[in-house]
Formats: C-alpha cells, sequence, structure tokens
C-alpha cells in the first residue's frame, strides 16, 4: 500500500516543480524569494528522484523473478517523442 500512496506524493511534487519553474522563468520574484523557490524545487526533485529510482529497482526485481534474467532497453517516452517533431 505505501507504493500506491508514493505516486500522489511523485505527482504532485512534479506539479510543485512546474509551479516553481513557471515563477522562476517568469522574473517576477526577487532575489530572495527566488533562492527560496529554487531551494525549495531542488528538494522535491531529489525527493522524485530517490522515488523513481525505487520504482526502477521494484521493475527490476519484478524482471528478475519472472525471467532470471534481466535485459534493459531504452524507454522512449511517447509524449517526449510528439515534442520533438
Amino acid at each position: 500500500m505505501a507504493a500506491r500512496k508514493k505516486t500522489p506524493e511523485f505527482e504532485a511534487g512534479l506539479k510543485q516543480l512546474e509551479a516553481i519553474v513557471t515563477a522562476l522563468e517568469s522574473g517576477s520574484l526577487g532575489l530572495d524569494e527566488a533562492l527560496r523557490a529554487f531551494e525549495q524545487g531542488v528538494g522535491i526533485a531529489r525527493q522524485c528522484q530517490q522515488t523513481l529510482r525505487a520504482a526502477e529497482q521494484r521493475v527490476q526485481r519484478v524482471l528478475e523473478a519472472e525471467g532470471g534474467t534481466v535485459a534493459t532497453e531504452v524507454f522512449i517516452d511517447p509524449g517526449r517523442e510528439a515534442d520533438a517533431e
């Protein structure tokens, strides 16, 4: 059940990061406020990265358990593919 709870936290973290980036890019924040937002963003990014690493390890364990060997492939996000065109 803990894994299900992590997903909403991850999604919320991404939304917070998007909001922080938008605010920083707007140029409307003062220096102190921008630094606080940046520090907060770095913390959120680290938490999200940790969640992604844990998910990757979990997937790897499942793959290893099923076949005994793991084949890694490059994942291409279909949404990102459309952005590149």
